[in-house]
């Protein structure tokens, strides 16, 4: 781009600025509490016919009257409003995908010295998250937009066109990238045309990723975009895993959290289970060994107990294995009691647990 298309870009943006700031002042004394630059024209990657991004922060809905969205020399404008308890709140907390626009706004104006103050105060609060070491919270962040990837992507197979499909997986895409940039806890800093040269600068990365990337916005029919897409999918996922492994402490079983855990998986599971069995109930037993599978895997997860794969022996036609091994399982959790001091709470009077359960 040449000085002198540059020049006139930005003097049009000067002229826009100040208009919107002077109706501000004029108009929305009160309800206006902050207007700043961002986007393209913020990092200096703009072109000929890039848009002026502003972030106005309203202070009250009566705020929102200073939106505007216009169309001037061919360039499509869209002046609106963030509450601060929407997308600025959500960035200070990095739940956004849009963080370097609180961090590296560019105030042009504050309507009050306290409004620039609860800016700041915004804009610390992201910082400081940012210098977090990779952990338990970004990594929980990115389980987020993987889940969201997981949606997308069924999406995509559930699409009967496709136009539909490769709509979905622009989702996937989408919300994979997120989910790498709050495994690498950081922030995107420019706009969706430098997603994949800023994302490939990571650390954290799936092997060939640029390949992976590409191979989902290349391909040309149905099969194959779900299958760039799961391509995608799994490889972030596998690294997440891999991370959560690395980065997060895991716990481990003791007295006082493991208190009630082997009882309630024998209220909730263990009569339902022997029950379908016993009446060759398949649907029951399925739903059943479902739920343990859900309450075994929690527990796992949060108290740190040995992880069970109770579901592999379900079979239709042999239910009485199922039972079998499900029966195993709890004795083995009833040994994690053991290694940490704790017993079951068994009575086989009433009188034994009214004296328990009262004197408690």
């Amino acid at each position: 781009m040449n000085e002198i298309i540059k020049k006139k870009l930005l003097d049009k943006n000067e002229l826009l600025i100040n208009m919107v700031i002077e109706r501000a002042r004029r108009d929305f004394l009160d309800d206006i509490a902050i207007i700043g630059l961002t986007g393209s024209f913020s990092t200096g990657d703009f072109h000929e016919k890039s848009d002026l991004d502003l972030i106005i922060i309203n202070n009250t809905e009566r705020g929102w009257g200073i939106s505007d969205c216009f169309i001037l020399d061919d360039v499509g404008y869209d002046i609106y409003c963030t509450p601060w308890d929407t997308r600025i709140h959500e960035q200070s907390i990095l739940e956004s995908p849009n963080v370097s626009s609180l961090t590296e706004l560019k105030i042009l104006y504050y309507a009050k010295p306290e409004d620039l103050d609860k800016l700041n105060d915004f804009r610390q609060k992201a910082l400081d998250a940012l210098a977090e070491p990779i952990g338990e919270a970004c990594l929980n962040r990115a389980k987020k937009w993987i889940d969201l990837a997981k949606q997308a992507y069924s999406d995509t197979m559930l699409g009967d066109h496709i136009g539909s499909v490769r709509h979905a997986s622009a989702g996937v895409l989408y919300n994979l990238v997120n989910a790498l940039v709050s495994m690498n806890n950081t922030c995107i800093k420019r706009g969706i045309k430098r997603y994949l040269e800023e994302i490939r600068s990571y650390r954290y990365v799936p092997d060939d990723l640029e390949s992976l990337y590409m191979s989902v916005i290349k391909a040309r029919t149905i099969e194959d975009i779900r299958m760039a897409s799961f391509n995608m999918l799994s490889s972030v996922t596998r690294l997440h895993s891999k991370m959560c492994d690395n980065f997060i402490v895991k716990p481990a079983p003791t007295f006082d959290n493991l208190r009630g855990t082997y009882e309630e998986l024998w209220c909730n599971y263990r009569n339902k289970i022997l029950n379908s069995v016993k009446t060759n109930d398949v649907p029951y037993a399925f739903l059943s060994a479902f739920g343990a599978q859900g309450y075994l895997d929690e527990m796992a997860a949060e108290k740190g107990t040995k992880k069970f794969d109770l579901m592999q022996y379900f079979d239709a036609s042999d239910l009485p294995v199922m039972t079998e091994k499900f029966l195993g399982m709890m004795d083995e959790y009833a040994d994690e009691y053991g290694k940490v001091g704790r017993e079951v709470k068994r009575f086989t009077t009433f009188e034994q647990l009214y004296a328990h359960y009262i004197n408690h």
